[in-house]
């Protein structure tokens, strides 16, 4: 894995808490931890649009809640025309 150091500041009253997720959650490696959690947090984005997009769609169809043989032949319908 090709790889670039990055210099990150923290405060001094943060590193006893970064320490801490790090020996947890990097098992004592801080560079593990930040991919871990830049993965997490690229989830929880998606999550975010995910549920932005769902809220879009529920909207555009007046809140309107489809069974999965509803969404199936709408998208049945779409793909045919």
């Amino acid at each position: 894995m090709a790889a670039k150091t990055v210099g990150i500041a923290v405060a001094d009253d943060l590193r006893p808490a970064l320490d801490e997720v790090v020996e947890h959650f990097g098992h004592g490696n801080r560079s593990e931890f930040l991919r871990l959690a830049v993965r997490d947090y690229q989830g929880r984005l998606r999550l975010e649009r995910l549920h932005a997009l769902r809220e879009e769609a529920r909207s555009e169809r007046g809140g309107r809640v489809y069974t999965s043989d509803e969404v199936l032949d709408l998208i049945r319908e779409t793909a045919a025309s």
